[in-house]
């Protein structure tokens, strides 16, 4: 390792953090330290999960061999290598044999590098030949995706650096935590603030974030898009709407003027419970700026009507004329480190490497050519994850799932459905860093390289894809995704040429993408390193990569942005007597997604080590409940035990829950399934709930 260090990426969210690593002096632990640098997206900053991830590298927990189970039930033993992959191929074969190709589904993660997202998406199609693949990054960003895809022609989360957010005269903030999620980006936020521009949070609870904003609006979770129609209706009356944009570079603007004329301040104010004054307030800091940024996040967007939420937000962004230059525009806070590369290059049930779509002739052509196939051989689009996952073991359903970079048994809606769904299978193998709550379900588990043990690209939240870099070896037993992947296909006897290095990888990933729309051709390895970091499209090695979209024209065939009329329907599950509150979910500081890995980082774990539901004290009063108390969370589909913590910072109707454990206080097993028609995401941000305050032990009697 030189002196300076080996440049890399944090191993978590979507901000992908820029960080070196050095090896420790002798005694020290552990054994790689982590060291802030310059790096656009974070400046030096870091959160305390990227100050602490090299934790992880040598924790007690750490998955070192194969693991295999004789008979369900029965516990797990280590295995050798090639006894754990052969069982994975005879189980594989088996359910093929009996069930046909469909009988055998691929579950990929959202934090798998951009080389092993497309080594999995081509694993499925060539190897296992099968239509059953997606990846939780379907419950993260594709609610955005889905309205990108329909009003701009494509979909990339941010389509302008983060560097522009100071420019912006006026943000509008939707369902986001960013002081908690990605703390790092605050600084951006706050030099905007610094040069006099107002910040709009939307959010039901008054987080951290919502502390920096010039105006907080506190709707009833699963009413944003009642909100975004009240304040395009507001932009309107008030003759504020970018005519001259409108007329050149949208089209149906008609449709959405008629619709959201039935959203006036009180009618939205009836609907989400914000005073009429304060939408107007908002709707007044819209339309006197020069430059509006709209940007959502999970709150807005994982509901039922979570695409028509999006859709919302953009034609108010579109009524405005904010497009195309800095400081302005709409853009989605993509949560999983790889959330955005992770769906371009094929482990999406509809997609194949270039954001190319599955049920489109030509692309099925072209990337066959480049896999060395037959395009008649590829399979057809998928079922999305839930759907997946909800048919598990079933008639109609796969028999043998691999899960690789996942959690779904706490990641999943409905989780305690969906654990009786894993059980339920003939075969599970799961490849991961420890043993999840979803491998100690497995048949078989194998060990994966972690972050600083391989290198490999990722594609931040603005559309830069960067390069994280191997700093130490594995544990001797340890593979890497990319072997384990080629191993398997030897096994099946596929003749397609699975390659175990990820610059080689990488190679062929950029010619599958090339022609896509999001085209990765003229972007290496080298270029990469000396850039640090090149945003996409980038189809030629010559051209500057595009760090900002739409200057002059959208994606779509007629280079016109598209306004969608959409209607506000409320959450899929509304309070009622039975269950008269709302639950919404979400992350917190110290931990991230599901937990496998923070809750296994002692200073992570210590500084927030248990479940907790967060109750107005108002609330609290009602049901007779303290401040610590331990409480049941109930929803029609289960119960979780969590203590209370109490805070004025959320609405009074609604109570809070993070998702980063397993267990009795599993947040999860309360959500609802319910998904968006169009982009099949789940309704995680609102359904009807009930506490229920647990009886405590009665002590000892006094003497």
């Amino acid at each position: 390792m030189p002196p300076t260090g080996i440049p890399t990426h944090c191993p978590y969210c979507a901000l992908q953090c820029g960080m070196s690593l050095h090896r420790a002096a002798p005694g020290e632990s552990p054994a790689i330290q982590v060291a802030a640098r310059q790096f656009p997206a974070n400046g030096a900053g870091m959160c305390r999960k990227g100050w602490t991830a090299a934790g992880l590298l040598d924790s007690p927990d750490r998955l070192l061999r194969p693991l295999v189970r004789e008979h369900r039930g029965g516990p797990l033993r280590p295995a050798s290598w090639d006894e754990a992959l052969s069982r994975i191929v005879a189980a594989v074969g088996a359910a093929q044999r009996g069930y046909g190709r469909d009988a055998v589904g691929v579950f990929g993660g959202g934090g798998l590098t951009n080389e092993k997202a497309y080594h999995l998406g081509k694993f499925a199609r060539v190897a296992l030949r099968t239509s059953c693949i997606d990846y939780n990054g379907r419950f993260c960003m594709s609610s955005a995706a889905s309205a990108g895809q329909r009003s701009f022609g494509l979909d990339r989360g941010l389509p302008f650096p983060l560097t522009d957010i100071p420019a912006a005269e006026v943000i509008v903030l939707a369902g986001s935590n960013l002081a908690e999620t990605m703390p790092p980006v605050v600084a951006h936020f706050a030099a905007q603030r610094a040069a006099g521009g107002h910040l709009v949070v939307i959010d039901p609870r008054r987080t951290p974030t919502a502390e920096l904003a010039t105006l907080h609006l506190q709707p009833l979770p699963g009413t944003d898009l009642a909100l975004a129609n009240g304040l395009l209706h507001l932009v309107i009356e008030a003759g504020q709407v970018d005519e001259e944009f409108v007329r050149t570079r949208t089209t149906g603007f008609d449709d959405v003027r008629r619709c959201v004329a039935a959203y006036w301040p009180e009618r939205v104010e009836r609907i989400t419970g914000i005073p009429a004054p304060l939408l107007r307030e908002a709707a007044r800091l819209l339309g006197a700026a020069a430059t509006v940024m709209v940007l959502t996040a999970r709150g807005s967007e994982q509901h039922a009507s979570g695409t028509d939420t999006v859709l919302g937000f953009i034609n108010l962004s579109l009524a405005l004329g904010q497009a195309g230059r800095p400081g302005a525009g709409y853009g989605c806070l993509t949560g999983q480190g790889n959330g955005q590369g992770g769906r371009e290059h094929g482990q999406k049930a509809d997609q194949l490497p270039g954001y190319r779509r599955l049920d489109d002739p030509a692309a099925r052509a072209y990337v066959a050519g480049v896999w060395g196939v037959d395009p008649a051989s590829l399979p057809g689009p998928g079922p999305s994850a839930y759907e997946l996952l909800d048919r598990l073991g079933t008639g109609d359903g796969v028999r043998a799932l691999l899960v690789m970079g996942s959690n779904p048994v706490v990641s999943a809606p409905h989780a305690g459905h969906i654990t009786e769904r894993l059980a339920a299978l003939d075969f599970l193998a799961v490849v991961d860093v420890v043993l999840s709550e979803t491998a100690e379900l497995a048949d078989v588990v194998l060990p994966a390289t972690q972050w600083a043990e391989e290198t490999g690209t990722m594609t931040n939240l603005e559309g830069r894809v960067i390069l994280r870099r191997k700093a130490i070896d594995p544990p001797p037993e340890v593979r890497s995704d990319l072997e384990i992947l080629s191993a398997l296909a030897e096994g099946l006897g596929c003749r397609s040429r699975f390659a175990t290095e990820p610059e080689e990888v990488f190679a062929e990933l950029r010619r599958a993408s090339a022609g896509g729309v999001a085209d990765y051709a003229g972007i290496s390895y080298p270029r990469i390193a000396a850039e640090d970091g090149v945003f996409w499209p980038c189809p030629t090695a010559d051209h500057p990569g595009t760090p900002r979209m739409f200057l002059d024209r959208f994606a779509t065939p007629d280079g016109r942005a598209r306004f969608h009329a959409v209607d506000h329907r409320g959450p899929a599950e509304p309070a009622d007597a039975e269950f008269p509150l709302t639950l919404t979910t979400g992350r917190v500081l110290g931990h991230y997604q599901s937990g496998a890995q923070t809750r296994r980082v002692p200073e992570l774990q210590a500084a927030e080590p248990e479940p907790y539901v967060e109750l107005h004290p108002v609330l609290a009063g009602a049901l007779d409940v303290t401040d610590g108390q331990p409480v049941r969370v109930v929803t029609r589909r289960g119960s979780a035990t969590v203590v209370a913590r109490f805070s004025t910072s959320i609405r009074s109707d609604t109570v809070f829950v993070p998702f980063h454990w397993g267990g009795a206080g599993r947040a999860n097993t309360l959500t609802d399934p319910t998904l968006d028609p169009l982009s099949k995401m789940p309704a995680f941000k609102a359904c009807a709930a009930r506490l229920e305050p647990v009886p405590t032990e009665p002590g000892p009697a006094a003497p």
